[in-house]
């Protein structure tokens, strides 16, 4: 068994292999805080892919360099929880240092880049010397998807594994396949939101916020519907807060033109109050979707939680993260920006699907083969070594 380290573990464990946010029941304590449960998604799922019997976080902004021997000693291995790091504004605190004074394995693990809208991405020298240092501490480093391969590729790093995310494998199921019912049988669906999106990733706000608002009202129109949320102050207040604190995110929200012009009028305001769901434990969100007949809209980790649980899903892509995504696993997509018009008969198609369960089963492999060839123990199936593919191997 494996004594291990998690780089930005975004929530606290319990029961081993489950992640909720830290002090998740003091409800108040964290209500103005925004955090994005879709980071913990990831954790969680990391979390159960792999056999250990400790472990601890490595501090980057305040490191205890004292302690670097007996971390060096302990533990076997440290990774970096999958996320969107490589980008032209990220800090990395003290990390460069840490790693300086590190002797064991550093695995980045489904890592990913950040295309801004105009312009070619430009890294920093602090975060090319980091990228650089872990790739240099294992046989490979793990990134998303084939852009996040290129912008690593170009700065000199070639050991590089394409291997999606872990939220996609949190079953454990390499025999995962997403069967079609008849469109006329499905009658519930979750709705992934992201409200809050950036212009410098977005390349058109009010057509994204315009478009978002309309596809709500048409799927709350046809099914029975739950909007899912990922960590927004206003939603957060919406779902968990007092009386008093609901009423100030919906004025909160009329009060931002863009959002009051764009997004939330008279039917959204409506179904905010009668159907949102918001949690801070990973779980919940799992038992959400294991409820639905269908899970689609913005969020990459809300839309690939469904998947992972055979739930088909499709993406709505508006930046270089969510097209990366949709390709990676040829997840059905509609672009947001392209004009067209969304109809969902024309996504609801077996053969989009199958596309997605060849992909899967691929990155499923590529993903197993990260991980042993880094030398983390994995719960992850050996595919190949399964009765039935010994006896193709024979033959």
């Amino acid at each position: 068994m494996k004594r291990i380290l998690v780089i930005s573990p975004s929530g606290e464990v319990y029961n081993h292999d489950n992640v909720r946010w830290y002090n998740y029941k003091d409800i108040q304590r964290s209500i103005n805080h925004y955090h994005n449960i879709g980071d913990a998604f990831v954790f969680d799922s990391s979390l159960k892919l792999l056999n250990y019997d400790k472990l601890n976080a490595l501090e980057i902004v305040n490191p205890k360099f004292e302690d670097m021997d007996r971390i060096n000693a302990e533990y076997d291995y440290v990774f970096l929880r999958g996320s969107n790091y490589v980008h032209n504004s990220m800090r990395w605190n003290q990390t460069i240092e840490v790693l300086k004074r590190l002797k064991i394995p550093v695995i980045a693990w489904g890592i990913g880049a950040q295309a801004p809208v105009k312009g070619k991405i430009e890294l920093s020298d602090e975060t090319k010397t980091v990228l650089r240092m872990m790739a240099d501490s294992t046989t490979s480093i793990g990134v998303r998807g084939a852009y996040s391969a290129q912008v690593l590729w170009d700065i000199g790093i070639k050991n590089v594994r394409i291997v999606g995310c872990p939220t996609a494998f949190r079953r454990n199921n390499p025999d995962l396949e997403i069967k079609l019912p008849p469109l006329d049988a499905i009658r519930s669906a979750g709705i992934t939101l992201r409200r809050e999106v950036s212009a410098t990733y977005a390349q058109d706000i009010k057509q994204y916020l315009t478009f978002h608002r309309d596809l709500v009202k048409s799927l709350a129109a046809r099914f029975d519907v739950v909007l899912m949320a990922q960590g927004e102050v206003e939603e957060k207040k919406m779902v968990f807060g007092t009386p008093e604190q609901k009423e100030e995110a919906f004025a909160a929200l009329r009060a931002n033109k863009t959002v009051n012009d764009w997004y939330m009028d008279e039917t959204m305001e409506k179904l905010h109050r009668e159907r949102l769901f918001y949690s801070d434990v990973v779980a919940d969100y799992e038992d959400l979707v294991q409820q639905k007949d269908m899970v689609l809209g913005y969020r990459l980790h809300g839309n690939l939680m469904a998947l992972a649980n055979g739930v088909p899903s499709i993406y709505f892509t508006y930046d270089s993260r969510t097209v990366e995504f949709a390709e990676t696993y040829q997840i059905p997509s509609f672009d947001v920006f392209s004009g067209k018009e969304f109809k969902l008969e024309d996504y609801w198609d077996q053969s989009l699907f199958d596309k997605f369960n060849r992909a899967y089963h691929h990155t499923y492999r590529e993903m197993r083969q990260f991980l042993v060839e880094n030398g983390a123990d994995t719960k992850m199936v050996d595919v190949m070594a399964r009765p039935e593919k010994a006896q193709l191997k024979a033959a």
